[in-house]
């Protein structure tokens, strides 16, 4: 099969100047291109709700070649023939949200439902729900494909008992750990650990600090170091009205369940969202979604952004840095590949930072990315609420097992 390439003069913030060949599904994003507007929109027009859409060009163009490359090192994340396949569409219930976890043994991709939204129903009187698909039906069948929607099974994931409000998720320990919001103010944000087999059982490791409920637990890490699980605490369930006001204070936590000690990791989060830890366990990204606030609406004053510590051996976080802020929605969800790149879930799709934070590019969706996931090398499945995804690149992703 003959790639499709067109060579062009990348001429980005880093000035290179040989000619290189650009995929077919990427195109070139230069920056100095919109540096000065002129006409900048006031912010009742552009703000964290808008899509940003770089001077000549449009909406349908930037979908049409969405692989965007702000910078030269893009190309060895994308590699030489990139592609985006949609997988499904839902209308207007939010089906493909977060918890994005790969099964290698069975080739099994697990997501789950948004809760707390009105579209779906879910929150307060009905739980979000669990599903999967088989990425080996995905890569038989559709893979080369740019529009698949409806031709891959989406199965509902029955767990035994239920996960309530299932939000985050990870490979553990041949399982996958699931964060629980919670339900109301009797039934307690929890971490559960569930078998990736029918009858697909659970069980709750976690649902108090001596005694105390959590708020609504958002997202889920395992330290590739030590293998304690570390969770960040917010309040989404509270302000999508299916949780009590806060409870305890916002912040990232780390239990290790083989000692059975909880103990706080980082504290000073309007909303701690994202949780990731690098490729060599040596740092943690965390990223906090305060400008969304549910159904209280945005506030642009709250951060919007990605925070980087450092992760000491013993465990513990210091150091904390900015490490990224996003103007396109807010940065959810967020992992790593093996060279240390982080990749986010925002507004406008997927941005890819060099571990530097420097954005080297873009997987354009044009609409809100939650979370997304390698699954080996050079596959990776998006998540994006009333959509899903699949691309294939060159990265691979630093985690691709079963942790501990």
């Amino acid at each position: 099969m003959v790639r499709a390439h067109t060579p062009l003069a990348l001429l980005l913030a880093t000035t290179i100047a040989n000619a290189v060949d650009v995929p077919a599904q990427a195109q070139v994003i230069d920056q100095k291109n919109f540096n000065v507007l002129g006409d900048v929109p006031p912010p009742t027009v552009a703000n964290s709700t808008t899509v940003f859409i770089p001077p000549g060009t449009t909406k349908e163009s930037l979908f049409e070649k969405p692989f965007h490359i702000y910078d030269e090192e893009f190309l060895d994340i994308i590699g030489a023939n990139p592609t985006l396949t949609l997988l499904n569409s839902s209308g207007t219930n939010p089906r493909f949200h977060e918890a994005a976890v790969w099964v290698p043994s069975t080739d099994d991709f697990f997501f789950v439902q948004n809760a707390g939204d009105p579209a779906a129903g879910t929150g307060l009187n009905k739980s979000a729900v669990i599903q999967k698909i088989s990425l080996s039906q995905v890569t038989a069948e559709v893979a080369a494909e740019r529009n698949a929607s409806g031709k891959v099974d989406v199965h509902l994931v029955p767990a035994t008992p239920a996960i309530i409000n299932p939000n985050g998720g990870t490979n553990y320990k041949n399982r996958i750990l699931f964060a629980g919001e919670g339900q109301g103010s009797r039934v307690a944000p929890a971490l559960y650990v569930m078998s990736t087999n029918a009858p697909y059982n659970a069980t709750v490791i976690l649902d108090n600090y001596f005694g105390r409920q959590f708020n609504s637990i958002n997202d889920v890490a395992i330290n590739p170091r030590t293998g304690e699980i570390y969770f960040t605490d917010t309040t989404y369930g509270y302000v999508q009205d299916f949780r009590p006001e806060t409870v305890i204070q916002k912040q990232v936590w780390r239990f290790n369940e083989t000692t059975g000690a909880v103990a706080v990791a980082a504290d000073g989060f309007n909303m701690p969202n994202g949780i990731t830890f690098s490729h060599d366990g040596k740092h943690a990204y965390v990223t906090d979604t305060g400008v969304i606030q549910g159904f209280f609406g945005r506030n642009s004053s709250f951060p919007s952004s990605i925070y980087r510590y450092d992760v000491e051996e013993d465990g513990t976080f210091s150091s904390r840095k900015t490490f990224a802020f996003i103007a396109a929605g807010v940065p959810d969800g967020v992992h790593v590949d093996t060279k240390g790149n982080v990749y986010a879930g925002c507004g406008d799709g997927m941005h890819v930072f060099n571990p530097s934070g420097k954005l080297l590019g873009k997987i354009w969706i044009g609409s809100t990315v939650a979370n997304f996931q390698f699954a080996g090398k050079g596959r990776m499945v998006i998540l994006a609420e009333t959509e899903l995804y699949y691309a294939t690149l060159k990265a691979e992703g630093a985690f691709p097992g079963q942790l501990y």
